[in-house]
């Protein structure tokens, strides 16, 4: 038998699969300083959903091109937006930020002007919602989907990714994602598979814990049946049997060490871990192995095509991981610092381009969901850090534009068939029920039975803008 030394059996442990694990147990087992410990994991009243599946397209999806089209962009294109009718209307603070529409050349006049719709539409549904000619798949699901075309934000650059997901300004520093939030608050419907993942780019912040802890970092995933999980594969080539008896020694060693320290809570979620350190090694490529799909269920994702393979395979395995008992499985979209849907010139061939890899693998991984018994249980959201000027940039993009934007929700006791709030006739600024990014949140932990205040640590006070309201129009 190949036999790794003890010290680097510990280490390599430490750093891979067990590493994760003993985080994990060692923050749910110890008490914190103050006395006080993490939720007990149970829901605070009951839920309407199990698990979420998070969409976030990188880079910023224009709201008028994809879920809230704007026909008014093509009457008024080459116009300025003080020769539009809603000049009159808008909050000149706000319009000052703007950088695309509002910027005026050597004699004082504005020089980017409206730029028309780059794609037709059509009504779908019984809500009738218009959607864009580039998301067809998606459209042909809008009886399942709630879009919410009145989101605003206040980051006007990519660090608007981070405030999405943790609802605070990247300048106000680092705080828990909604995922970790959720992580926390939730115990575990499975204890052999990592409770919150994340496949696909992150670059502007790859924690998600921060003052929760480590813990509850989304634990980094690959659709590789052979190495889906980082550092989980053993430093030698071990059998399965002679993994056994390294996991089995460690433990015993760590028994030793327990009697001698009964009170050592850290010590005892050590154990835990090996435990589930080695059950996850096998469990994670299970889920990552498609050889019990059907080819019909492959061909639902686009694995039959190499533009929607790669990101169907990832949503594939989204359902595979809620089916098995995964709580929030977060797949981020568009690679690059910014995000491929970052279209500052161009954007007709990079959304289109964009869109047909995700399109019909998402309205795929909708209706797996309903066929599964899934759908009433698992809560999908589409959603990017802002949306897109209605004005022009480079001659043929629009730049970033956090006033107004669109994202959409289906499953879990969400309402299908509706289409709530809305921006103005040129998709500048959210008119009707406007939302802060943390509704979103709000919403989800609703579904998921938690009472976000009842999960505030004693020595983190949150502002009442990171809890958010749920947006109760859309929920069942």
């Amino acid at each position: 038998m190949n036999t790794l030394p003890r010290r680097s059996f510990f280490q390599s442990l430490a750093g891979g699969a067990a590493g994760l694990a003993l985080a994990s147990l060692a923050q749910r087992d110890a008490p914190a300083a103050e006395g006080w410990r993490p939720p007990d994991g149970k829901p605070h009243f009951a839920p309407k959903a199990k698990s979420v599946i998070w969409l976030f397209m990188r880079g910023g999806v224009s709201h008028m091109e994809s879920f809230d089209p704007k026909p008014m962009l093509t009457k008024y294109a080459g116009k300025s937006i003080n020769e539009t009718p809603w000049s009159d209307v808008q909050d000149p603070e706000r319009l000052k930020k703007v950088r695309v529409v509002v910027v005026n050349d050597a004699n004082g006049q504005q020089r980017n002007k409206i730029y028309g719709l780059q794609v037709g539409s059509k009504k779908y549904g019984r809500s009738g919602a218009e959607i864009s000619d580039w998301f067809p798949h998606i459209g042909s699901c809008a009886d399942d989907i709630a879009f919410v075309r009145s989101m605003w934000t206040t980051d006007d650059n990519h660090g608007a990714q981070v405030q999405f997901h943790s609802g605070r300004h990247t300048l106000d520093g680092r705080f828990p994602t909604i995922g970790a939030w959720i992580n926390y608050g939730l115990g575990s419907l499975n204890d052999n598979l990592p409770q919150f993942v994340n496949m696909g780019p992150r670059y502007f912040d790859v924690r998600d814990g921060h003052y929760l802890g480590p813990a509850y970092d989304a634990v980094p995933l690959k659709v590789d049946p052979k190495n889906p999980l980082p550092f989980a594969k053993p430093e030698l080539d071990l059998t399965t049997d002679e993994q056994r008896i390294e996991f089995d020694l460690v433990n015993r060693l760590n028994r030793l060490s327990r009697e001698r320290n009964p009170a050592d809570a850290a010590l005892a979620a050590r154990i835990k871990s090996y435990e589930l350190a080695f059950r996850m090694q096998a469990a994670v490529p299970e889920v990552m192995d498609f050889a019990q799909e059907t080819e019909l269920t492959k061909r639902l994702y686009g694995l039959d095509d190499a533009t929607t393979k790669p990101f169907g395979m990832q949503l594939l395995s989204a359902r595979r991981l809620v089916e098995k008992g995964v709580r929030f499985v977060q797949i981020m979209h568009g690679a690059g610092a910014a995000g491929a849907w970052d279209s500052h010139s161009n954007l007709k061939a990079s959304h289109s381009k964009l869109a047909g890899q995700v399109d019909r693998p998402i309205a795929g991984l909708l209706n797996d969901l309903k066929q599964r018994g899934l759908f009433d249980e698992t809560i999908v959201v589409f959603a990017t850090e802002f949306g897109r000027t209605p004005g022009s940039q480079s001659s043929n993009g629009r730049d970033h534009h956090p006033f107004g934007f669109s994202v959409w929700l289906a499953g879990g006791g969400i309402k299908g068939g509706v289409v709530h709030g809305a921006t103005d006739e040129i998709g500048f600024h959210a008119i009707d029920q406007p939302h802060y990014v943390t509704d979103v949140h709000a919403t989800l932990m609703r579904q998921l039975g938690l009472d976000a205040r009842r999960l505030e640590l004693p020595s983190h006070k949150r502002l009442d803008i990171e809890f958010g309201e749920p947006i109760e129009e859309i929920i069942a």
